[in-house]
């Protein structure tokens, strides 16, 4: 999980041997690091590098850990900080996280545990500047952002865009509600000779059959009472340009044998009209609905169908995207922080953990709400767990399973069940005895029975 290049990590720590330890754990994995006696050093660090992680012991002299932690989220928000202590308290933890630790280890910790979470808050930091530079340079050319997402199932969807953005046929895009089909659709007409020209969405299910004739094909003066001159419909508005027929499922019938002629003649009759009006408009249409059972029950017109089906998309539900949820996550924590003028900037990895647990009926639009949420809500520069809403904070309970296969002894049982507890916190037996109601004595003289180190 390590990344490629060589980042440059700062570590702070006045205790000499833990210190080294440290550094001697980072540059066995490729990393340059810069050691600091303690956090006066460390300050002075700060002004003259730029470090892509900081690690830093939470009780020094004179200058502690969370001085260290407000001046490098002040000179470089996007590095990264760790915060390890031999005194770790709940509070000092829940402080550290609000004031934007990535993370925060207790003593003793973990080698693997070490190298685990400085490689994921590096992986951050690495996503963070590439969908920086990414909204710049698409803002450089005077584009909004496109699709975002590294999953397999994604680069196949933007693959696709890319291959038939430039042609003229009709495109169905199809995908459960939320998954970002118009989003799709926006994508193909940006990326197409199309783009200087109009792009109009219309959503077949929010209208009445005579409102919705009359949207797209407009009506001439006198068609009907109150029609008091001619108007185009946005059939003619977006001659040159793209029309995305959202929901499409949802059509009348007798609006999709309007339609099918509109894209067959390429020419659209106004409602009360008589002289028919020439449009040159590629068509998109999205639906989340079985269209083939649909015409298998009369419900959709089999030849509309097949003018519309000429190449199809198919976006995967969020949960089918793996990977993509922290990149969507990052986007729209800084899209709703700028809206909102908010402090925060990360989100914490329990937050981020529980996102991830999420099986996401909503998909991404649910996603924006819930990192919108957050926004509102938090008060450091990180989005906690208590800022999440509360249906999504009801997955955080965690819960001890038996491996498969045979019954366990009560005794195997225990000794899973101790190692499990004492691995979920990071080795600090005091906290795992806490969790499971006894006193460190008693732990101590399990794990004696056990043979458990």
């Amino acid at each position: 999980m390590t990344l490629p290049a060589k980042e440059l990590i700062l570590v702070v720590e006045d205790e000499p041997i833990a210190r080294r330890n440290l550094v001697h754990i980072l540059e066995k994995e490729g990393y340059q690091v810069i050691p600091a006696a303690g956090g006066v050093e460390a300050m002075d660090l700060l002004k003259t590098h730029t470090f892509d992680l900081v690690i830093t012991d939470l009780k020094m002299e004179q200058v502690d850990g969370m001085a260290v932690l407000v001046q490098s989220r002040k000179r470089s928000p996007f590095t990264e900080v760790i915060m390890i202590s031999g005194y770790a308290t709940v509070d000092s933890a829940v402080e550290a996280m609000k004031a934007g630790a990535y993370h925060y280890i207790p003593k003793p910790f973990k080698i693997d545990a070490v190298r685990k979470i400085v490689a994921e808050a590096l992986l951050k930091r690495h996503l963070q500047l590439e969908n920086m530079q990414l909204r710049e340079t698409l803002a450089s050319v005077g584009q909004a952002p496109l699709i975002i997402g590294e999953s397999v199932a994604m680069k196949a969807v933007m693959k696709t865009i890319h291959q038939i953005a430039s042609a003229i046929t009709s495109v169905l895009i199809l995908g459960e509600s939320g998954t970002g089909k118009e989003l799709a659709a926006r994508s193909i007409h940006q990326l197409s000779p199309r783009a200087r020209r109009s792009f109009v969405a219309f959503n077949c299910g929010s209208f009445t059959e005579d409102l919705m004739a009359n949207e797209l094909f407009g009506h001439e003066k006198g068609a009907f009472t109150g029609a008091n001159r001619e108007k185009a419909g946005l059939l003619e508005t977006a001659d040159g340009g793209t029309v995305f027929l959202d929901e499409i499922g949802d059509m009348p019938q007798t609006m999709q044998i309007k339609l099918l002629r509109a894209i067959q003649e390429r020419e659209v009759l106004r409602v009360g009209g008589v002289r028919p009006h020439p449009v040159d408009v590629r068509f998109i249409a999205a639906t989340h609905r079985d269209l083939n059972e649909d015409i298998q029950q009369g419900l959709f017109r089999q030849d509309l169908y097949y003018r519309l089906n000429v190449i199809t998309i198919h976006l995967p539900p969020l949960s089918g995207r793996e990977g993509d949820i922290q990149l969507l996550a990052n986007y729209f924590l800084a899209l709703k922080r700028r809206a909102m003028h908010k402090a925060v900037r990360s989100i914490h990895p329990e937050a981020l953990a529980l996102l991830n647990r999420h099986s996401w009926p909503g998909n991404v639009r649910e996603l924006e709400n819930v990192i919108e949420h957050g926004v509102a809500l938090a008060t450091g520069e990180a989005i906690i767990t208590v800022d999440l809403p509360e249906y999504l904070r009801e997955l955080s309970i965690e819960t001890y399973r038996q491996p498969a296969g045979s019954i366990p002894t009560l005794i195997e049982q225990e000794q899973r069940y101790i190692c499990w507890v004492i691995e979920k916190y990071g080795g600090n037996k005091t906290q795992a005895a806490a969790v499971m109601g006894i006193d460190r004595v008693s732990l101590w003289r399990k794990l004696k029975r056990y043979g458990i180190a």
